[in-house]
């Protein structure tokens, strides 16, 4: 009887070799559905996890990069822990096949940069963890809504601004961490300040972004600082920013000295208070109708002078013939008369 189920059960091994099988170093709970390989000195992620996974531990390893595919064999994941292994970099495809994930925690690592394809790898994600990294950059935009996600935190990294445009990709979002950041409150931010205005309005939770910079706001908190002290950023020109696309219209101005910002020192180029020039072709019409208009005014005093005279020269000319006319036809008159009367007498 004994060996008519060993017979059996190295019959189902063979033809179902993925079930029951665990990676060396880790711990699978089968029950659970979840597989544990945290603290093994791991630098690569087992290729041999049981395909029934759905939730992965990988924390306290030394996995410094994440290829394509990463995790092919587990498509069924819902929960991946990744924090504390030294991640630098992320293959574009790294989480490719994941559609069901909802938790992915990222902390403690070294990452730089974040795809923003990963919001198409990932359409499921609820919570998404990316705290203590060195990320100075974020993606302006995720393409299309995350709509799934509810947690996004981003604490203690080195973020100086964040685009509204990435959080309005998040719709679902009801807690965003940003504390620990060391943001540069210009006018770049007020974007990030009214979204997080409308988010705790709208019943959103957050710890805030406390300035670094400028000196006179470090500590305070983004949302304490009044909208009257922003200015909307002047248009870069090219000469400060040679690599940007100039938009459609879009007119090169010469560069201002910065003026003196709200805070008592000198304002940086790129957030300056700048007077809002003319546009080239506003500025040459008026320059031609001014001109115009003091050309035709001589014409016009020309022409009036000119006729002044002509007809003062006229009636100086008519005055001048008129006065010896009258006294010859006077003694013409008289001429013809005087005859007449030396016959009468």
């Amino acid at each position: 009887m004994a060996k008519s189920v060993l017979l059996l059960f190295s019959s189902v091994s063979i033809l179902l070799p993925g079930v029951g099988s665990c990676p060396k170093k880790c711990l699978c709970h089968p029950s659970s559905n979840s597989v544990d390989c945290s603290g093994q000195g791991l630098s690569t992620v087992p290729t041999d996890l049981p395909p029934w996974t759905l939730t992965l531990l990988l924390q306290n390893n030394q996995i410094h990069w994440l290829p394509a595919l990463a995790f092919r064999t587990v498509p069924q994941l819902s929960t991946l822990n990744l924090s504390n292994n030294s991640l630098s970099h992320l293959a574009s495809e790294a989480f490719h096949g994941l559609q069901h994930l909802e938790v992915l925690n990222l902390t403690q690592n070294s990452l730089l940069s974040v795809e923003s394809s990963l919001s198409h790898a990932l359409p499921g994600l609820r919570e998404l963890d990316l705290s203590s990294n060195s990320l100075s950059l974020l993606p302006r935009s995720l393409g299309k809504p995350w709509e799934n996600l509810t947690v996004f935190a981003m604490q203690r990294n080195r973020l100086l601004h964040l685009d509204r445009a990435l959080l309005e990709a998040m719709p679902k979002v009801r807690l965003v961490l940003l504390q620990g950041n060391p943001w540069e409150c210009d006018c770049h931010l007020l974007g990030l300040k009214l979204w997080l205005e409308t988010f705790t309005f709208a019943g959103g939770v957050t710890d805030g972004a406390s300035c670094r910079l400028p000196e006179p706001w470090k500590g305070k908190d983004l949302l304490s600082i009044p909208h009257e002290l922003y200015q909307p950023c002047p248009l870069p020109s090219p000469d400060q920013a040679p690599s940007l696309v100039q938009q459609p219209g879009y007119t090169p101005q010469e560069a201002h000295k910065p003026p003196e910002n709200n805070f008592g020192q000198q304002g940086s180029l790129e957030c300056e208070v700048k007077p809002k020039p003319k546009p080239a072709n506003l500025r040459h019409a008026v320059a031609t109708v001014v001109i115009t208009g003091v050309v035709c005014g001589i014409v016009c005093l020309m022409m009036l002078a000119a006729a002044i005279y002509g007809c003062t020269y006229a009636a100086i000319t008519a005055q001048y013939h008129g006065r010896p006319l009258a006294p010859t036809s006077e003694s013409e008159k008289m001429g013809s008369k005087d005859p007449i009367d030396s016959s009468a007498a």
